[in-house]
């Protein structure tokens, strides 16, 4: 997914000269590319996450498009108020980045990772929040949020899953997009990395649909009860806090309109207690496959056979 977004930066700051690049003093080999082609629309604040929304804010005023990347853990977490005041209080059209979402930067702590960041966002106004599977997703999202009059989140966790696609999806911003068929009734639902984890475990238990939801915001909501009622339990996968992402998200929709059961499977509250490779940490959170496999079977077993 990094070529691809390296490509899509290049690619949109060649098109349009108005796009400008910020960064807090990260991504240097990322942005090799740009800063080749487009050295006059590349900045580096340093680091002062706080002035450089700030200054996102600014430009934005002044007719530029400011691309705004960080570390999840800073953007949007440590400029939070910021991006609530500067930029989504009066719709600028400012797209911040945030790379390493979840906890791919397994060894380097809690200080480096974030599950919170959805939660976070979806409680402040006018802000859309993408999250790709796939450099398919990757670039269907961009090109959405780039061509959007207000701000947007895009969100990066673990990159180099593979494909879940075979070329760009062609649906409007914030459907859901089937990438399993199957005629359980049950269904599984994920975004960002744990698609791939969704598809594997699908294959697991058999005929089991899978939906990536390359949008949390906004979302088909009318697309998402449908598909809870004709499946009346959903498990919902995410690299992200169970309060507040995803899964908050289709519980909240149950729970108004009913008619499915609602399984969050994604960061309990608490942050890592331990430091390790990426796969070592998705495990000890509960999010491995094997302990999502044995999970959702347990989920299964006590709903019993009209599951």
């Amino acid at each position: 997914m990094r070529p691809t977004f390296s490509r899509l930066l290049a690619d949109a700051a060649r098109r349009d000269e108005r796009v400008l690049l910020l960064t807090g003093d990260h991504g240097y080999a990322l942005f090799d590319e740009f800063r080749r082609v487009c050295p006059g629309q590349y900045l580096n604040c340093g680091v002062a996450e706080q002035n450089m929304v700030g200054v996102a804010a600014g430009l934005a005023k002044g007719g530029f498009r400011p691309i705004v990347y960080g570390l999840a853990a800073f953007i949007p977490m440590r400029v939070l108020e910021q991006i609530k005041m500067d930029v989504c209080f009066e719709s600028l059209p400012v797209i911040f980045i945030g790379d390493g979402a979840g906890v791919v930067y397994s060894t380097l702590g809690a200080s480096h990772q974030c599950t919170e960041d959805l939660a976070a966002l979806r409680a402040i106004p006018h802000i859309n929040i993408v999250s790709p599977a796939d450099r398919y997703e990757l670039e269907y999202c961009f090109d959405q949020i780039l061509a959007a009059d207000g701000p947007s989140y895009l969100r990066f966790g673990k990159a180099d899953r593979g494909d879940v696609h075979t070329a760009l999806p062609r649906v409007e911003l914030g459907d859901l997009i089937q990438v399993r068929s199957g005629s359980a009734s049950y269904a599984f639902i994920a975004t960002g990395s744990m698609v791939r984890t969704a598809i594997e475990l699908a294959e697991h238990f058999g005929s089991v649909p899978v939906w990536s939801v390359p949008a949390i915001t906004p979302v088909n909501e009318k697309q998402l009860l449908e598909i809870g009622r004709a499946h009346r339990q959903l498990f919902v996968m995410e690299e992200h806090s169970v309060h507040g992402g995803l899964g908050s998200l289709v519980a909240e929709s149950a729970a108004t309109s009913g008619g499915f059961r609602v399984a969050r499977l994604g960061i309990e509250n608490r942050f890592s207690d331990l430091c390790g490779s990426y796969s070592f940490l998705m495990s000890r959170h509960g999010l491995g496959t094997n302990e999502l496999r044995d999970r959702i079977a347990a989920i299964l077993a006590d709903a019993g056979p009209d599951k």
